[in-house]
């Protein structure tokens, strides 16, 4: 079974003026994150917003971004909803166009129950061959996967990791029990990447990699050859952009910090709001550091 690793860019859709998504930016974005070494492209996640496309612009996105990758590197894509039976159709429709692995949030507004989100990442397993990585982000989700169903969850031969985005280092170590040769544990938290890695983990979906794609592969690669004085260096390199992303509501700043760095990939839809313009101020100032130090 297809096993996931390395630093996978947890990429933004860019909109035009018209908020139509830009085919032309989501193309130089799967090349950048490529040619700086990344592992993996990942494609309607949160900070892709995914929760306010609709599923032609879902499909749609996926097909061009399997198209730029080429196969040089395995494609990820979020299918997550609300609704079991949406998720597995979205799900069977992103193996059609070639998508490697997909990757599925819990459900949300609704609260569940353990043993809900178990029946339903088992249902959703059982009808696709396609591999499944488990999203955990209680913070937005209210539904927080259990360690305990997640090693239940671990068992089943077509679910190969999770992406633990709970933000706490001790729900990763509680997860990395779960970790095998057949399911890989890899943050959602870019703060958490080095600790995961050093305590075992399999790498990380990152957002600060649309912005720092090579700062965030150094701490893979320095961690991998055994520098660690080094990789914690780079780690420390997404303090900024990532102490940043608390003054507006997700994906704003990140947007924002791209279009200062030259990336046109336009602002976040509605209801989402750009940032204030003293947060635009500050968000320049962070992009012009990392340009004075090479970064960009």
């Amino acid at each position: 079974m297809f096993k996931p690793y390395g630093i996978i860019p947890a990429l933004v859709t860019p909109f035009d003026e018209q908020g139509k998504v830009e085919e032309k930016v989501l193309r130089h974005l799967v090349r950048n994150v490529m040619e700086a070494g990344c592992h993996g492209v990942f494609i309607l996640g949160s900070n892709g917003e995914f929760f306010s496309l609709t599923n032609e612009e879902k499909i749609m996105i996926a097909k061009i971004a399997v198209e730029e990758a080429g196969g040089s590197v395995p494609v990820y894509a979020g299918t997550g909803g609300n609704s079991t039976v949406e998720v597995i159709e979205l799900t069977k429709q992103m193996e059609e166009i070639g998508v490697k692995a997909v990757s599925v949030i819990t459900p949300y507004f609704v609260k569940l129950s353990q043993e809900e989100l178990k029946c339903h990442y088992e249902m959703i397993a059982r009808a696709v061959k396609i591999p499944i990585i488990l999203y955990d982000i209680p913070g937005m989700t209210g539904n927080p996967l259990s360690p305990a169903t997640v090693r239940k969850l671990a068992d089943i031969p077509n679910i190969v990791a999770i992406k633990d985005s709970s933000g706490s280092f001790d729900n990763v170590l509680k997860n990395l029990e779960a970790q095998s040769s057949d399911f890989t544990v890899l943050v959602g938290t870019d703060s958490l990447i080095l600790p995961t890695l050093m305590a075992g983990g399999g790498g990380a979906i990152a957002a600060t990699a649309n912005l720092l794609p090579k700062v965030v592969v150094s701490i893979y690669e320095k961690w991998k050859e055994g520098d660690l004085e080094g990789a914690e260096l780079e780690q420390r390199k997404l303090r900024q952009i990532r102490n940043a992303f608390q003054k507006g509501s997700l994906p704003s700043v990140l947007k924002e910090a791209m279009n200062v760095a030259g990336v046109s990939v336009g602002s976040a839809r509605l209801p989402v709001r750009p940032v204030s313009e003293s947060v635009k101020a500050e968000i320049k100032e962070i992009v012009q550091a990392y340009k004075d130090i090479a970064e960009l």
